[in-house]
């Protein structure tokens, strides 16, 4: 039996309301399949960022009410208020999926957002290696991995590829026919298992803490989370460890020994004494991804070897370095 999901007609004609308010600018950027990104700063000035090229001034301003505009009907679709004692709202567009992040004065000069695209498509491990991002041996090398149901992190800053890189890493779940319950926050994580339940946290109702529990009944193989970033890496680090290994997640870390560390200190929000041999134990593989003048590129995949001598992280290449160059 197909469900076939019901929007009403008020919410699809909101969400081309919303649409016309973007402006024919911001709305031609948003079809554009290169761009990721539109950003419109405190000055006015609006800026893209598109894939492979990086962030570039478009050369169009908006007007502070335009702006102003803009997030106070994003706020309204979503049920969410917005004024100078919340002036922040987080939502995602009606429709078509974009993350939007707005804010308002005091907290910013003037009005500010930035609206995110969701992945048009899947960039697959094997488009990275024709991309450039990374040599065949670290694709091979994730691929068997994920095969091996090792826990993967990726890691990276803002505007690393993080996500793109961990839909090619579902991608590489999907073909496994294991069951998957996915748990995030905004809907930017694609998985085409053909046995998934995607879980979402809501505020105020579920959260990621609340939904890792709730996927543990669900009778999971594998559990992806989009991003590890609170108290709930804990839970997360239980359920992976204990008879659901094969996850995927994101984390904001530099390095991958900053990884683990930033692990610890999300852990810390839950309790006083951080497990370092669960950490070592549970999380296998690491992947960290940066930006630099070059574009995207796969810095370090290394795994986790336990602990050494003096209790830390003992880590070591996935791939031996005379295999880990681009062609």
């Amino acid at each position: 039996m197909s469900v076939i999901p019901i929007r009403s007609e008020a919410a699809t004609r909101g969400a081309r309301m919303l649409r016309t308010a973007l402006g024919p600018e911001i709305g031609a950027w948003l079809e554009e399949p290169a761009v990721i990104e539109v950003m419109l700063n405190p000055d006015g000035r609006l800026w893209v960022d598109r894939l492979g090229l990086g962030i570039a001034d478009t050369g169009a301003v908006l007007s502070a009410a335009d702006g102003e505009r803009i997030i106070r009907l994003v706020a309204h679709h979503v049920g969410a208020e917005v004024h100078s004692g919340a002036p922040r709202v987080s939502a995602e567009l009606p429709g078509t999926g974009e993350r939007f992040e707005g804010l308002l004065p005091p907290v910013v000069a003037a009005p500010s957002f930035a609206i995110r695209k969701p992945a048009g498509a899947v960039f697959t491990l094997a488009d990275y290696v024709a991309a450039g991002i990374m040599p065949t041996a670290f694709a091979d090398a994730l691929a068997a991995a994920v095969a091996a149901r090792a826990n993967i992190l990726v890691a990276g800053g803002t505007s690393t590829g993080k996500t793109t890189l961990t839909n090619a890493l579902l991608a590489e779940v999907a073909r496994t026919g294991d069951r998957v319950v996915l748990i995030e926050d905004t809907r930017e994580l694609q998985c085409a298992a053909p046995n998934l339940v995607a879980l979402r946290t809501k505020d105020g109702v579920a959260s990621l803490s609340d939904l890792v529990r709730s996927a543990l009944r669900l009778r999971p193989d594998r559990i992806p989370i989009g991003e590890v970033r609170g108290a709930e890496a804990l839970d997360l680090l239980k359920a992976w460890g204990t008879g659901h290994p094969g996850g995927v997640g994101t984390i904001h870390a530099g390095s991958a020994l900053g990884t683990l560390r930033r692990l610890e200190q999300l852990i810390q929000e839950s309790v006083v004494t951080v497990p370092r041999a669960l950490i070592a134990e549970t999380i296998n593989v690491i992947a960290v991804l940066v930006r630099d003048g070059t574009g995207r590129r796969l810095a370090e995949l290394v795994r986790v070897e336990g602990l050494d001598a003096a209790g830390d992280y003992h880590l070591i290449p996935l791939v031996p370095p005379t295999e880990g160059e681009c062609p």
